[in-house]
């Protein structure tokens, strides 16, 4: 069995600030996250906020099946950043600061710029176990600050740290960036977000990429990970 990077068995809360452990502090914007989402969330009307529609979401069906890709989001967000934790300390600081930049820029542009979609069905054209977990969630997350969407600009972060780790294997590489693509995909198949969310992630992503690894970075190592 591989042994960790670190022996968490010997963390302390003590020992937050040493060397050893203070990369676990990085784990407290997840507390930061959780608190600018319910403002967001609570605090900016819908009347005021812009609506985002692409006549490309109008051609794609509700699909409530990719529910599970899209509530499985956070089974990867969680497993990466615990395996990095565990073996590649660096790999896990790059990342969860890569997180949180997108968090914090992806919430400056919801205030700055509210915004919303309309494109969740008035009523499921089928009742069934995945459209339960549909309406429980959109029960829970309103249809306000969608673009850009952090379901794809985040899962763009993760297969940009699984391409940059050497001890994981091309299939498992392969893999991860399979299942991303499904995610992303699942956010327009259950009406969470519009064509327009996804597209605007991408530049979001690609300037914390290059803020967070380097300018040369990203491509780079891709080649590299391929050989």
């Amino acid at each position: 069995m591989r042994k960790p990077a670190v022996d968490y068995r010997k963390f302390r809360f003590s020992k937050l600030n040493t060397p050893e452990f203070s990369h676990l502090k990085l784990l407290l914007g997840w507390l930061g996250y959780f608190a600018m989402y319910y403002l967001t969330e609570n605090y900016i009307p819908e009347e005021i906020c812009h609506v985002i529609h692409s006549r490309l979401d109008d051609l794609i069906p509700f699909c409530e099946i990719f529910v599970i890709p899209y509530v499985l989001w956070y089974v990867l967000i969680a497993g990466s950043l615990l395996y990095f934790l565990l073996y590649n300390v660096d790999n896990f600081k790059r990342l969860q600061i890569s997180i949180i930049a997108l968090q914090v820029i992806s919430t400056v542009i919801y205030i700055v710029y509210p915004n919303k979609q309309d494109l969740r069905p008035e009523v499921f054209p089928r009742d069934n176990f995945f459209t339960d977990i549909v309406a429980g969630l959109y029960s829970t997350d309103t249809c306000t600050g969608v673009c850009p969407s952090l379901h794809v600009s985040i899962s763009l972060a993760i297969v940009s740290a699984w391409f940059k780790e050497k001890s994981a294997s091309v299939p498992v590489k392969a893999l991860i960036a399979l299942f991303a693509l499904i995610v992303c995909m699942s956010t327009v198949f259950i009406k969470q977000h519009s064509v327009i969310d996804s597209l605007a992630a991408l530049p979001v992503f690609l300037a914390v990429e290059a803020a967070v690894y380097g300018k040369s970075f990203w491509i780079p190592k891709m080649r590299r990970t391929a050989q």
